[in-house]
């Protein structure tokens, strides 16, 4: 593995060649008309969601814990990563306040809070992740610096659509 230098220094990523498996995601086929072409990701911060385009009429919806008050951005951005496994360095913000966090969690293992896969995005500490066991109950919730967390199955699915260069769009 290598590290990967990112906008950020803070969150540090690890490739890796294999790509995570589609395992019993809690994906939803969803009537969607928004306007968007195929293959974007439309977040919806108020309904706490992730939709996968699929074409003018459905997508594959996925539930998300998206940025906690303060923390939160709307418009749009792309894919800029797409990493299995991540290692996780806290950004300075959640080091601060939580100072006894781990300086480094290995990627794979389970107290990793960016789960089994990450897309980073164009943006500056910002990620589409996984998560941790622990974390897991906090999708549906504004739970996040900024990020979008999802279930480790949900992001494994995503993972397999998309590629560097998606086109993601944050809605309010």
């Amino acid at each position: 593995m290598r590290s990967l230098p990112l906008a950020f220094a803070a969150l540090a990523l690890f490739a890796s060649a294999a790509a995570p498996s589609v395992a019993e995601a809690s994906t939803n086929l969803v009537n969607f008309r928004a306007g968007y072409g195929p293959g974007t990701v439309v977040i919806s911060m108020s309904q706490r969601k992730l939709y996968y385009v699929l074409d003018d009429a459905r997508a594959i919806q996925y539930p998300v814990a998206v940025a906690k008050p303060g923390k939160e951005w709307l418009g749009a951005a792309h894919i800029q990563g797409k990493y299995y496994h991540p290692d996780w360095t806290p950004p300075a913000v959640v080091k601060q306040d939580h100072p006894n966090l781990p300086n480094f969690i290995r990627g794979g293992s389970p107290s990793n809070p960016m789960g089994v896969a990450a897309l980073t995005l164009d943006r500056s500490e910002i990620a589409i992740h996984g998560t941790s066991a622990k974390m897991r109950g906090s999708i549906g919730s504004r739970a996040s610096y900024g990020c979008i967390r999802m279930l480790n199955e949900d992001v494994s699915d995503l993972y397999g659509r998309v590629s560097v260069g998606t086109p993601v769009i944050m809605t309010p």
